[in-house]
């Protein structure tokens, strides 16, 4: 009958598309101004360029004209999720207010900058975006937070032999690995998953070219957890999907791999750190250090400046122990500083490991350069890190829930996108 609705659920081939498909008009969504109406609120091409440049100041390098459009492109769609998000909170009554926006502000202005309010305003201005921008952004996920927090959160149920179950099996896998990552979700269906792998492979390009990585998950990831820059806490690999633990497990601090193919889309993880469960980790020891330094004139020539190095590793080798430490560099001409509050995940990662090596008394191999001086770093005492005692019943159980709101929350945005009257310019 002309004008019946017919639902499918299959993919493109349920449509009866042919394979040979002629376009009977001209597409091409590259000149398309960047602006949309979204149930009739408008989103400005202004709106689109301010939320780019807050993208294209965290990747810190140059990005090309072609992904400049197709970053354009992915924003406009952020924007709308945005927007709907906003509205959907709003027709259920959740009101975020001026003053809750202003602190969240100020706060980010200081985890993420170091910088009071003001000086963010100016920052942002300088960049080509505006404070305006980011409160919106900062709005959105309040809105979204606060609206799971209201319609999803409550009817979410973990019931005591789940996490009493779970803790059991935390306990069995004691010193086992377990990992802190950082994903970007990125829905997909069958119809779009070409589209969303290329744009997925366009992110990771600008986070290999030295993009935040926390920027990028708070722009484009779908997940809840984009609020946090996609941190998914500490994990085991039973606690992942299937197909990331795969990947996790042969993953290192600092690395980058995706997009990982998982039911509903796909994923980019970052590896941010691991360490054993249930397991102090040595990382963790403060330490008590002697910084001991030379500077060495470039204008001696490389002989002289090698000759100078070796006779300073033999002299710090030679002190025997840190109440002597000041006399000698004396001697020998050397600074000394001295710190007692030094965590070991703080230091470089090569001077991690040396620094894992050493006795009270011991000093680091030297390192440094002969333009900025040479240095070595004396053990003068170490407070090794109590011993873990893994996550409460209450956390295993908040753990548990935030996964299945994230699922539920994933849902809900695809309804009201599917819901909109959504007009482009």
């Amino acid at each position: 009958m002309p004008g019946s609705a017919q639902v499918s659920g299959g993919g493109a081939n349920s449509l009866n598309i042919p394979a040979d498909v002629t376009l009977l008009g001209k597409n091409d969504p590259y000149n398309r101004k960047a602006t949309a109406v979204v149930n009739g609120q408008v989103i400005t091409g202004t709106d689109v360029e301010q939320r780019v440049a807050l993208l294209v100041a965290a990747s810190e390098g140059e990005i090309p004209a072609e992904e400049m459009e197709r970053l354009r492109m992915q924003v406009l769609r952020n924007l709308i999720d945005e927007t709907l998000q906003i509205q959907e909170a709003k027709a259920q009554e959740i009101v975020i207010s001026q003053a809750e926006i202003d602190q969240s502000y100020q706060r980010v202005a200081v985890q993420n900058f170091g910088q009071n309010a003001g000086q963010m305003d100016t920052y942002l201005a300088q960049i080509g975006s505006s404070p305006a921008s980011l409160k919106r952004q900062i709005e959105g996920e309040l809105a979204w937070q606060n609206l799971l927090g209201s319609t999803i959160s409550p009817f979410i149920n973990v019931s005591l032999d789940e996490v009493t179950e779970l803790l059991e099996r935390l306990e069995a896998s004691r010193g086992t690995e377990e990992y802190r990552l950082g994903e970007i979700y990125l829905s997909a269906t069958t119809e779009t998953r070409p589209a969303v792998m290329e744009n997925a492979r366009r992110i990771i390009d600008q986070l290999r070219e030295g993009g935040s990585f926390v920027a990028y998950a708070r722009q484009f990831s779908e997940a809840s957890t984009a609020a946090v820059g996609g941190d998914l806490g500490w994990l085991r690999l039973p606690q992942l999907p299937a197909e990331l633990g795969v990947v996790a497990r042969e993953m290192q601090p600092g690395q980058l791999v995706g997009p990982i193919d998982i039911p509903g889309g796909m994923s980019i993880l970052y590896m941010i750190d691991k360490r054993q469960v249930l397991m102090s980790d040595p990382r963790d020891a403060l330490l008590s250090l002697k910084q001991i330094s030379i500077q060495i004139d470039p204008t001696q020539g490389e002989t002289a400046a090698q000759q100078r190095v070796a006779e300073f590793t033999q002299a710090v080798n030679a002190i025997p122990g840190c109440g002597a430490a000041e006399t000698a560099a004396a001697a020998m001409g050397a600074d000394i500083v001295t710190n007692d509050q030094v965590q070991v995940r703080a230091l470089p990662d090569a001077l991690q490991s040396a620094m894992l090596q050493l006795q009270l008394g011991q000093v680091t191999p030297p390192f440094g350069s002969i333009e900025d001086g040479i240095r070595v770093l004396m053990l003068c005492g170490r407070d090794d890190p109590k011993a873990a005692t893994g996550p409460s019943f209450d956390q295993l159980k908040n753990q548990l829930e935030e996964d299945r709101i994230n699922k539920r929350a994933t849902r809900y945005l695809r309804d009201l996108r599917n819901d909109a009257l959504i007009r482009y310019n």
